[in-house]
């Protein structure tokens, strides 16, 4: 049941904890696309999960399903092994130059669970390009 599926398909698993949910997410191989579905009371648990996310997946999602890809500055597709095995097919964007730099994608998540550089405040003072 760990093999990636492309097309409509949902493994939908039960976990009794937040214990037995970070086990198993360790346990998981590298995916395209990673999604959390909860509201402001899963916060929470969602930041002690987003490391292994990052980890694992080369998109993460939350309260939204996975689309197509735009070919643009920000996007990422793709993920660690097995779920990209070929850098002249499997990414798009202007990150797929640089492969292994392991450039993680962030979708409508709150800045709590943001890199402190990616919040709307940016705390870092990065230098950021924005869309309007």
């Amino acid at each position: 049941m760990q093999h990636e599926i492309f097309g409509s398909c949902s493994l939908i698993v039960a976990c009794p904890d937040m214990d037995t949910l970070l086990s198993l997410t360790r346990s998981l191989e590298g995916q395209l696309t990673g999604t959390l579905h909860m509201d402001e009371g899963d916060i929470a648990d969602a930041q002690k999960l987003m490391p292994l996310l990052e980890r694992k997946v080369g998109r993460i999602l939350a309260n939204a399903w996975p689309t197509g890809v735009e070919v643009c500055a920000a996007m990422v597709h793709g993920g660690p092994f097995p779920a990209t095995t070929d850098p002249r097919s499997t990414s798009v964007g202007t990150a797929a130059i640089e492969r292994f730099l392991r450039p993680v994608c962030y979708q409508d998540l709150p800045d709590a669970l943001l890199p402190a550089g990616l919040r709307s405040t940016n705390p870092l003072g990065l230098p950021r390009q924005t869309e309007n």
